[in-house]
């Protein structure tokens, strides 16, 4: 190869979930370490990237529009490259239909990424990769660039071994494989002192962490990152119901540092419709669970998500769910229309639901959430909280309590602060999904 003057840049944009942040963070520390520079834009790049998301085809979508968007901006030398789920589950697909892209990259080749970029710019840096290793050690073994906010995600295990029906992560992300206590660990050890104080533990089921290798569980997990100097506040990320034990709950609620917010994998209140998606219990069950942690911590935030939809979900099914909300009281949900997702048993099931009433029973969940939501929102007028501040947007101080996770749900809005600021602030006010807050002292 021939050697360039300057380093390339690159331009890495991120869809989807959580878990695509934190492998589009430990991507550009590879390309970090490669000698790779940050472009200031897409069209300032030299090779243009693009984290896509395969879940649902509404994501699938909002990728490949990504793509031909980008594909638009970028200059005309410069190498469009697409990484990620998509990338992952529909490469020979993507070859033919995006000859816009000058590479696919899905997650099992992100050992090759660094060879792969050099090749494409023709220059020789200092690399990385080796195919013999796999994405798992490349990614975990990375160190990531300084993040821009005060919390970061850190992903703990890969993959799922749960069955659901409608769910085809495991065919493209494998079964579950939970990183060593030690790794995640030293992870944020590095991330606490490069400014980091919220850690968001995350994983497509975060409470078997650990179960599948035998070094560690999900207790003694988040005890040892809790414990880490400097950090302030652990978040966990995608708990699904019948993992969460006793034990856990009395971690995340005794333990000052692990916040009262419960991210709740529910999916629907049916039994009839759980059985189908080989999902655990009812309505019922799921209202013992929220009973048994808000006893302990009535304080507690809890925000869970919903299929809408689902084959054979009939109008009283529909109206469980909306009897399920009003009695739960969720702070925070959201509601996905049913998508049929190649190769998953669902996709084949009689009873499919047509995509308007679909759409009209989503909207008809979301609207009653929302009123919910609201209230749940008010009812935090005159507390004492602390908060973490994000950013200034528009002149506006703009923060979080551990009832609000980064980029899901609402806002604290303050008189005053600077980002990374911690701070308490009593609620003035609530508007819809957000607070004011004034600082006190």
């Amino acid at each position: 190869m021939t050697a360039s003057i300057e380093a390339p840049s690159v331009w890495l944009t991120t869809l989807g979930c959580a878990k695509n942040e934190v492998d589009s963070d430990k991507i550009l520390g590879m390309l970090d370490a490669a000698g790779y520079q940050h472009a200031a834009s897409p069209g300032a790049a030299d090779v243009v990237m693009v984290n896509t998301c395969a879940f649902i085809e509404p994501a699938r979508r909002e990728s490949v529009d990504t793509i031909l968007d980008l594909a638009e901006e970028k200059r005309d030398d410069a190498s469009l490259v697409v990484l990620g789920c998509m990338a992952q589950r529909y490469e020979s697909e993507l070859v033919e239909a995006l000859p816009e892209a000058d590479a696919i990259i899905g997650l099992d080749r992100y050992p090759e990424l660094v060879d792969r970029l050099d090749d494409l710019r023709r220059w020789t840096p200092l690399s990385i990769g080796s195919a013999r290793r796999s994405h798992m050690d490349i990614l975990y073994e990375t160190r990531r660039p300084t993040p821009a906010t005060p919390w970061a995600y850190l992903k703990v295990a890969e993959g799922c071994d749960k069955l659901c029906t409608f769910c085809a992560i495991p065919q493209f992300r494998g079964k579950q494989r939970s990183r060593s206590p030690e790794s995640i660990v030293e992870e944020t050890t590095g991330l606490v002192g490069s400014g980091v104080t919220e850690i968001g533990l995350v994983a497509q089921d975060l409470a078997a962490y650990g179960r599948d290798t035998g070094e560690g569980e999900i207790v003694g997990l988040v005890r040892a990152v809790a414990a880490v100097e400097g950090l302030r506040r652990v978040r966990l990320f995608y708990l699904y119901p019948r993992e969460i034990r006793p034990a856990l709950v009395e971690e995340m609620i005794s333990n000052e540092r692990i916040a009262d917010y419960f991210d709740l994998s529910l999916q629907h209140s049916s039994a009839g419709l759980l059985r189908a998606m080989k999902r655990p219990g009812s309505g019922d069950t799921h209202r013992r669970l929220i009973e048994s942690i808000r006893l302990k911590s009535p304080e507690a935030a809890l925000r869970s998500s919903f299929i809408v939809g689902f084959p054979g979900e009939t109008d009283d099914d529909v109206e469980d769910l909306a009897d399920f909300l009003n009695e739960a009281r969720l702070d925070w949900a959201g509601f996905f229309p049913y998508s049929a997702e190649d190769g998953t048993p669902a996709a084949t099931m009689e009873n499919q639901v047509p995509e308007a009433e679909k759409a009209e029973r989503t909207r008809y969940l979301q609207s009653l959430q929302d009123d919910i939501t609201t209230g749940q929102t008010i009812a935090q007028v005159g507390r004492t909280l602390e908060v973490v501040v994000d950013q200034i947007e528009d002149g506006q101080t703009v923060a979080r309590s551990y009832r609000e996770a980064p980029e899901i749900d609402g806002v604290v809005l303050l008189d005053r602060g600077e980002p990374g600021d911690w701070l308490n602030a009593t609620v003035t006010g609530g508007y819809g999904t957000d607070l004011t807050a004034t600082v006190v002292g």
